[in-house]
């Protein structure tokens, strides 16, 4: 299967995969590029410390981690998800841990498509992307 969810060191089942696949694959078509291969891993705030320092030289927790392994218009990575941060940051914005799941998912994939969040401007880009796609969801899949 092209989209995939596992784990790494810690104990976390993501419901509705299927739906959530077909979500995930309607927002890459819908933006124009085609499903490739993209795996997503749920894991311990350890393990993508470890990844963030090993892999982008970056001494801090995370909630994501996206590495794109697209071309041209086929969409395919690994994306690093640590489930306690994600906990802790819907408690911190207010929001269901599930939607918070929801939302990080969708992001590691507007990386993937060529969205960024370094500036200020990109990060309204994304966050506005994301919440289109959240709001897809809630519209066809909920």
């Amino acid at each position: 299967m092209p989209i995939s969810f596992s784990t790494y060191d810690i104990e976390y089942h993501l419901p509705n995969t299927g739906i959530i696949i077909e979500w995930i694959s309607e927002v890459i078509e819908n933006n124009g590029f085609r499903v490739g291969d993209i795996n997503y891993l749920f894991c311990s705030d350890g393990y993508i410390l470890e990844s963030n320092k090993k892999f982008l030289s970056h001494n801090y927790l995370t909630d994501i981690i996206t590495f794109d392994y697209s071309t041209k218009r086929k969409i395919s990575g690994d994306v690093l998800i640590s489930i306690p941060t994600v906990s802790v940051n819907a408690e911190r914005f207010g929001v269901t841990f599930h939607n918070e799941v929801l939302r990080v998912i969708i992001h590691g994939v507007l990386h993937l498509i060529g969205y960024n969040d370094h500036s200020v401007e990109e990060k309204e880009a994304m966050r506005n992307a994301e919440n289109l796609a959240l709001l897809f969801y809630e519209t066809n899949f909920q």
